[in-house]
């Protein structure tokens, strides 16, 4: 009989968070050692109960919380997992999010992909899938959810197509400087460069993102809204 893995499962919502613990516990196995609905119970968890694997859901208000006012998702499930990997290495950590979103996948992997996966929340229902995943990532593999690579390689592939390709990482400085709105004299300012040098970066950059015709200050415009449109393409570093 194969050796059940060891997991915490975290989730604020207590009917998926004991939905989920039921599936996994009638697969016979996985043992599940703790249920937690905040990233600081999580965390307290995995030292106590040592488990192989962690299934954390990315939305996971701190404990006490309503969760993260604003539009943009709270991340606390992969700020947990990147805790957990800081102090145990050895501990897999599964993160099912509702996004299709290549930068949470980023954020989640930016220190290395050992034992991470990243899946839909759809997956949970996928039991041979989520098994799969828990598995791997206990024994130090890594996931990435197919949905989620399909929205990777399109993001490599607009990448490639953008006019920012072409730039040059100096012309990529003086184009976000002149984001901020910036002229040319804050820029070289900005950059330590003298203004002659800017004055010519910005003439590369009008040419190379076809502004040469236009009117100086419409080519100003252009070049910002294609950067402020393009930019968020580029991997985070």
């Amino acid at each position: 009989m194969t050796e059940t893995v060891r997991i915490v499962i975290a989730d604020d919502n207590y009917l998926v968070r004991e939905g989920t613990r039921r599936l996994l516990e009638d697969s016979g196995e996985v043992t599940v050692v703790a249920a937690v609905g905040s990233a600081p119970e999580l965390l307290d968890a995995v030292r106590r109960a040592g488990p192989q694997a962690v299934l954390t859901d990315i939305r996971m208000p701190p404990a006490g919380s309503a969760g993260q006012q604003g539009g943009a998702p709270a991340m606390e499930g992969i700020d947990a997992a990147h805790a957990i990997k800081a102090s145990d290495p050895h501990v897999g950590v599964v993160v099912l999010s509702q996004y299709a979103d290549e930068s949470y996948a980023f954020e989640l992997f930016r220190n290395g992909t050992a034992g991470l996966a990243y899946l839909l929340k759809d997956r949970v229902g996928d039991l041979h899938h989520l098994l799969s995943a828990l598995r791997e990532v206990a024994a130090g593999g890594s996931v990435i959810d197919p949905m989620v690579v399909e929205a990777l390689v399109a993001r490599r592939a607009r990448l490639r197509e953008s006019p920012l390709a072409k730039l040059t990482a100096r012309e990529l400085d003086v184009l976000r400087e002149m984001a901020q709105g910036r002229g040319n004299a804050g820029i070289a300012a900005r950059l330590t460069l003298s203004e002659s040098s800017v004055e010519k970066h910005v003439n590369a950059i009008f040419a190379k993102l076809g502004l040469s015709g236009e009117q100086a200050i419409h080519r100003r415009v252009a070049a910002v809204l294609t950067f402020l449109r393009d930019a968020g393409l580029r991997p985070p570093v």
